[in-house]
């Protein structure tokens, strides 16, 4: 264990690690990392105790898919105080790592995106892990809320854009039964995490995106071919291939409980991860919002636009967290790597993020005893 001017100790919380719950145990921090686990009755002399008195210290929530908060959609405000207001909106709700996600847009707008989060990590705004581009490389029949005249196809221009030198991370959402053969390849190949989404491949068509590159699906079984019983579809493809992600927005309203836990037991804890596909509501003050000239309220705890389709959510990772137990039944330790743990994975940052663990970053999240968050830290600062 190291010794430097900037350490504290959290203690007085239930730990929890990727394969256990700790109790009596404190953690201490150094330099924005975890620099020790020890137990209560060990705790060095001189370190500053911060007692959280009882609940759970957990790693802090990753989420992969957030189109604004704090009343900020990306799309809208594709700059650096956008991507910041956003990222605070949702640090309230224990989120320590996100990627902003820009809905299908215009070509200017997605580079405007992708250049403001590469200013924000630039500048260190807390949480900004790297951008998500979700379209509009996408199936105009699974369109979902997404403005199909916004959509275009892959060539090597958009290869090049999406693959240019960056900070932090890049995910794109495409559907691959439209993307140009070789394409898949060369963005994996590059660097750039590939998810399937808005799509009408079917099974044999996954498999092959699956074979080329495509590691994940975005929100699975919202805008994608469904598991049936002689073709399987995008859904069957992603619950039957155990080197692949996927997103599950828990709120009950996006996909049953039922079905939620179905593809908990399908694949087990290693390929789920929560994200809420967040709207400007989420930790702002306004009930509706405008999408692409439409406008997108606030209904029954998720957004809709005025024809009843699904426009993200409402969706805080606090509360998703919650659902993710009391809806699929997900002990604390099982939550947490579906909250943190899988996501970091899928990124590709779980050296550095994802669990409590000495050495990785003191990204954490502290809940009471109702699971409600009362404390954020990112690289060890509150």
């Amino acid at each position: 264990m190291s010794r430097s001017a900037d350490h504290s100790v959290l203690a007085g919380a239930t730990l929890v690690l990727p394969d256990r719950l700790l109790d009596d145990h404190a953690l201490l921090l150094a330099d924005g990392r975890i620099d020790g686990i020890v137990p209560a009755a060990n705790i060095p002399a001189g370190w500053d105790v911060v007692n959280l008195d009882g609940g759970w210290l957990l790693p802090g929530f990753i989420d992969t898919q957030v189109n604004g908060g704090g009343d900020v959609l990306l799309n809208d405000r594709p700059d650096v105080e956008g991507v910041s207001a956003i990222a605070a909106a949702h640090r309230r709700f224990g989120t320590t790592g996100m990627l902003p996600t820009l809905i299908s847009d215009d070509a200017a707008i997605v580079d405007a995106a992708m250049h403001a989060v590469e200013q924000a990590i630039e500048q260190g705004v807390p949480g900004v892990l790297g951008i998500h581009v979700e379209g509009p490389h996408l199936h105009p029949d699974k369109r979902g809320i997404h403005d199909a005249s916004k959509f275009t196809s892959i060539d090597e221009r958009v290869i090049e854009r999406l693959t240019a030198e960056r900070r932090g991370v890049r995910l794109v959402t495409l559907a691959p039964e439209l993307a140009p053969a070789g394409a898949i390849r060369t963005l994996a190949d590059r660097g750039v995490i590939v998810a399937a989404g808005h799509s009408m491949a079917d099974y044999a068509e996954t498999l092959a995106a699956l074979d080329q590159g495509l590691s994940g699906f975005t929100h699975l079984f919202n805008a994608m071919t469904q598991l049936g019983s002689r073709e399987p579809g995008m859904v069957g493809a992603a619950l039957d291939d155990r080197r692949s992600f996927f997103g599950l927005i828990v709120d009950g309203l996006h996909v049953h409980p039922a079905v939620l836990r179905v593809a908990l037991a399908a694949r087990g804890g290693d390929g789920a991860m929560l994200v809420t596909d967040a709207m400007p509501p989420v930790g702002g003050t306004a009930a509706s919002f405008r999408l692409m000239g439409r406008e997108i309220r606030v209904v029954d705890g998720t957004c809709r636009g005025s024809d009843g389709t699904l426009g993200g959510s409402a969706l805080s990772m606090e509360d998703a967290f919650r659902n993710c137990m009391d809806m699929m039944g997900c002990s604390l330790v099982q939550a947490s790597i579906l909250a943190s743990g899988n996501p970091a994975a899928f990124l590709r940052i779980a050296d550095r993020k994802g669990s409590i663990a000495v050495g990785l970053d003191a990204d954490l999240v502290h809940l009471d005893g109702q699971r409600r968050v009362t404390a954020t830290w990112i690289a060890g600062k509150l």
